[in-house]
């Protein structure tokens, strides 16, 4: 595939869906010269454009693509633009991915108003992609007003999407106490709202149970610095019937708007820049070693010695860096 930067640029700016697809292909290619092109596009596009960033992660079988649907639905309606990155789960094995989200939000996908890109996690932690937060500055140029960043599930690593988020939400079902102990206290801890879906029919009052149980345990939470009176909070909705989805748009609008006028949000946003700059010169570090023909030699020996037990893991890392120190 070629690209012509200046004018991915442009169309990208004016907001064309299909310029800010190709865009994300660009930067989720792993060629090297793909990866130098998306350097110049990124630059390109500058920061002067920014919109809300909303992470959703949630148990397997919540209803998250239900709730993004019928939640980007009464956000276009508001006459604003969104865009979803949807995370899927890759293979270990083949790298594969089903990319199934598209196909679970029909109505969102035909709205003029939504682009929805689905991506493979790539057996990346955290449960975005790797060039997540790229696309998400792709989907800002683009004029995006909302970015919902879906993860591929909820655990102790789903914590990296509060990295590149705005706001946390947390999407539960209706449970009974096992299922509670289950939620990992990382990831309450990182929620900004605990949203408990399914508050319809036969489930309504087990889900009011359950958000007062949510609501018990974020009482018990130490108070956060960036966080208002009143949050984090938990409440229900439902993704079926839209019931209470005003209403946590409502409360994600207030505590956005404190923390952007407190200067929370811009302090929040310099921390995250500082952080994916570590994690990119990690990378840039690793790709080195591996570029370097004298170097892979190296960690192959490496690896054999370690595999073999005549090594740990730890000296035999410190011994494949050792010529870079040396250098």
């Amino acid at each position: 595939m070629r690209f012509d930067i200046p004018k991915l640029i442009d169309d990208i700016r004016a907001g064309e869906r299909r310029a800010l697809s190709r865009g994300i292909t660009l930067i989720e290619s792993a060629r090297d010269d793909h990866r130098d092109m998306a350097l110049h596009l990124l630059e390109g596009l500058g920061q002067d454009r920014q919109a809300l960033r909303i992470g959703l992660s949630g148990t397997p079988g919540v209803g998250k693509s239900t709730f993004i649907e019928s939640f980007g639905l009464m956000l276009t309606a508001q006459d604003l633009r969104v865009a979803v990155l949807a995370v899927d789960p890759s293979s270990a094995r083949s790298g594969g991915s089903i990319l199934g989200d598209k196909t679970r939000m029909d109505h969102l996908t035909r709205d003029p108003r939504a682009f929805i890109r689905p991506s493979p996690s790539q057996t990346q932690l955290g449960g975005v992609a790797r060039r997540t937060r790229d696309a998400v500055r792709l989907c800002e140029a683009a004029g995006y007003d909302v970015v919902l960043i879906e993860t591929v599930g909820v655990g102790q690593s789903e914590t990296v999407v509060a990295q590149m988020a705005d706001l946390f939400v947390l999407l539960l079902a209706p449970a009974g106490g096992d299922e509670l102990q289950g939620v990992k206290r990382g990831i309450m801890e990182m929620a900004d709202l605990v949203l408990v879906n399914k508050a319809d029919g036969e489930l309504k009052p087990q889900a009011v149970r359950t958000c007062a149980d949510y609501a018990g345990a974020l009482r018990l939470l130490r108070r956060r610095p960036q966080d208002c009176e009143g949050f984090p909070l938990a409440m229900t909705v439902s993704a079926q019937d839209g019931a209470g989805l005003a209403e946590a748009w409502a409360r994600m609008r207030d505590l956005a708007d404190w923390r952007r006028d407190t200067g929370v949000m811009a302090a929040t946003r310099a921390d995250q820049a500082r952080h994916w700059f570590r994690e990119d010169l990690r990378a840039e570090m690793l790709a080195l070693l591996t570029r370097d023909p004298a170097l892979q030699a190296r960690l192959t020996d490496l690896e054999a010695a370690v595999a073999a037990g005549r090594m740990t893991p730890a000296v035999a890392a410190r011994a494949a860096l050792a010529p870079l120190k040396d250098g």
